[in-house]
């Protein structure tokens, strides 16, 4: 029976070692805050989880060679923004060659990498990563509502093993070999998100949100193929699949952020009292830098990027977009 570490007791953390405790795999959770985790291991309950009790034989710790002492597999549920610090405190104590799988989405805003860059940097060459992405809402998945991911890897292998450790009932798998593709269209989805949750909040009807998703998948993919990765992947489960999710679901951190803009709070009222990380915040002043870099258009997130960072009001933000110069239809420019 294997072993699997899950570093980051949050939402996707907590809903993955769930699944593959119903794997029949042998699942530690490790948490950064002393406090969160004493309060976890003894109630077996996450306050951001109403409905979920954590089962009794998944070993909850934050001392971090209890949670990787003899691991065969690790996964990473902490935030993109935070990695970097976490896994620089706990690297030493992962088994060496072990793959390592990742949840997180988004760009770290210091270096603009992707999640599993920055877990290439920490832990090193002897570690394989892969990405774990798709429309997966945390409170369905606690409900154990069907939903899709892929598991995406530079070593097929790996992804294989990814597929098979999270292959239960309410879950299908299906293995990607686009990893660039994969962890970008997660990570550029959450900018398109806010610009959806704004819609929303200011009423402008399902046109207009319909329209912000379908430009806004044009401009993503855009970049990411600029940067290396494959169209196809912007129009599969981990590209357009999660996009849909995230602008439409009520549960989406980024679309309910967007839809707070949209009815006048400021930017610093919603990320204090979130609960919990927004990550299109940072993640549309990286796309900013990236598209500058790579030259390419992104009318929706560059408005984004001035609403959320140069005071640009929603009204003006509108009226920029609908106002840009007629043009055909295009999908690569």
């Amino acid at each position: 029976m294997s072993t699997v570490a899950v570093i980051g007791d949050g939402q996707m953390g907590l809903v993955l070692a769930d699944a593959l405790h119903c794997r029949g795999v042998h699942v530690r959770v490790w948490g950064p805050f002393s406090d969160a985790v004493t309060e976890l291991r003894e109630t077996r309950k996450s306050p951001r989880l109403k409905e979920f009790t954590l089962e009794d034989s998944i070993v909850v710790t934050n001392d971090a060679q209890e949670a990787l002492d003899g691991v065969e597999v690790a996964l990473n549920a902490i935030p993109t923004q935070f990695i970097r610090t976490v896994w620089d405190n706990i690297s030493s104590e992962l088994p060496v060659g072990i793959p390592v799988g990742c949840v997180a989405k988004g760009i770290e805003l210091e270096t603009h990498l992707l999640p599993t860059q920055i877990l290439e940097e920490m832990i090193g060459d002897s570690h394989t990563t892969c990405v774990l992405s798709g429309p997966t809402i945390a409170t369905e998945l606690v409900r154990r509502q069907p939903a899709v991911m892929v598991s995406s890897s530079s070593d097929e292998t790996v992804a294989t093993r990814m597929q098979e450790l999270f292959d239960v009932p309410w879950l299908r798998i299906y293995t990607h070999g686009d990893p660039l593709g994969v962890e970008l269209a997660g990570a550029l989805k959450n900018v398109i998100a806010i610009a959806a949750g704004i819609c929303d909040g200011m009423q402008l009807g399902d046109n207009a949100k319909s329209a912000m998703l379908a430009r806004g998948l044009a401009e993503i993919s855009r970049l990411g193929v600029a940067m290396g990765a494959e169209l196809e992947t912007f129009f599969g489960i981990a590209g357009v699949g999660d996009l849909a999710t995230t602008c439409f679901s009520p549960h989406g951190r980024n679309r309910t952020c967007g839809e707070r803009l949209g009815r006048g709070e400021t930017v610093d009222t919603i990320t204090e009292t979130m609960g919990s990380v927004v990550e299109g915040v940072p993640t549309t002043k990286a796309v900013r830098f990236l598209a500058q870099e790579h030259g390419v258009e992104m009318p929706i997130s560059n408005v984004m990027y001035s609403v959320l960072f140069e005071e640009l009001s929603i009204t003006d933000a509108i009226r920029v977009l609908m106002s840009r110069d007629l043009r055909a239809e295009q999908l690569r420019r």
